[in-house]
């Protein structure tokens, strides 16, 4: 438990904004690679990837307890079972629980899936998002909860698509903005697969910003191998002059060295303007195995 301790110390005392407490995950604790913990004021979220027995839980909800403050709930969600199923260590769930990141409110869905409907680690990629969207028109693809749409337009967007396969994943994007108060007018929500509807966003184009975050993995609709190299040819289509992409690479089987292989391969005069990595808060023992934020410019 001290390892744990110590970094949470870290952190400091988490306020209002959500953030990442423990990352075990980018293998920098040997003994611990299969723990995350985050925060989701009031709410402790424990996430386990193997089986650990109930004195160690029990021991590590002594330790959140004495650590943090204005904890209601510690929720554990066990991804080493089917269907990744949560339970309650400490407390009662509220209703409504949201992520706070800049301000910004995410509902999430705590306790019935095993994606709760916000990535921690992505943080950087909306801060960069939000650095340069100001008056430009986006196209946010495998949008999901649509949170770099909600960014988007609360940094000065003048118009974002969403576009992903998961119709419920895409109504609570949609919520997601009517939470920030923000223009719907200034957002569309389709619910289609990417490359049977390239046709449809050609109408839609040209676009200033195109951020592109693909699930790792996701059956036969998506394939890494397959098609990543589709991805690149097909995107900067879209692009207007001097628009710009992020690609968003979280894949263990993919390093950011081969989509730079295949930019340069397809577009020569393609400028990578810089890779951006999650953060402090997520230590990487391998940066080409984590999460990888590719930030280029296409003429």
């Amino acid at each position: 438990m001290q390892l744990i301790e110590t970094e949470i110390k870290k952190r400091g005392e988490p306020g209002a904004e959500s953030c990442r407490l423990f990352h075990g995950r980018g293998h920098c604790f040997p003994d611990h690679t299969d723990l995350l913990i985050d925060w989701f004021k009031p709410v402790v979220l424990i996430t386990l990837y193997c089986q650990r027995d109930e004195k160690w839980l029990a021991q590590l909800v002594t330790l959140l307890l004495s650590q943090l403050d204005d904890v209601k709930t510690i929720l554990l969600q066990e991804r080493f079972l089917l269907n990744s199923p949560s339970r309650i260590l400490f407390g009662d769930l509220p209703d409504q629980v949201d992520a706070v990141e800049a301000g910004l409110k995410y509902r999430l869905r705590l306790n019935t899936a095993q994606n709760i409907g916000f990535f921690l680690d992505m943080a950087e990629g909306r801060k960069v998002v939000s650095e340069r969207v100001k008056g430009k028109k986006v196209l946010n693809l495998f949008a999901y909860t649509c949170s770099f749409s909600v960014i988007a337009i609360a940094s000065g967007a003048t118009q974002v698509v969403n576009l992903d396969m998961n119709r419920g994943a895409l109504e609570s994007g949609r919520f997601n903005h009517q939470l920030n108060n923000l223009d719907l007018r200034k957002a569309s929500f389709l619910s289609l697969e990417m490359f049977r509807s390239f046709n449809k966003l050609r109408k839609l184009a040209p676009f200033d910003l195109i951020i592109c975050d693909p699930p790792a993995a996701q059956g036969q609709s998506f394939q890494v191998q397959r098609d990543w190299p589709k991805l690149i040819r097909k995107l900067p289509l879209l692009l207007s002059s001097g628009g710009e992409i992020l690609f968003c690479l979280s894949s263990p089987y993919l390093t950011p060295q081969y989509v730079e292989q295949l930019v340069t391969k397809y577009f020569q005069r393609a400028q990578l303007l810089k890779i951006y990595y999650p953060g402090a808060c997520f230590p990487e023992k391998s940066h080409a195995k984590g999460l990888n934020i590719l930030h280029y410019r296409f003429d």
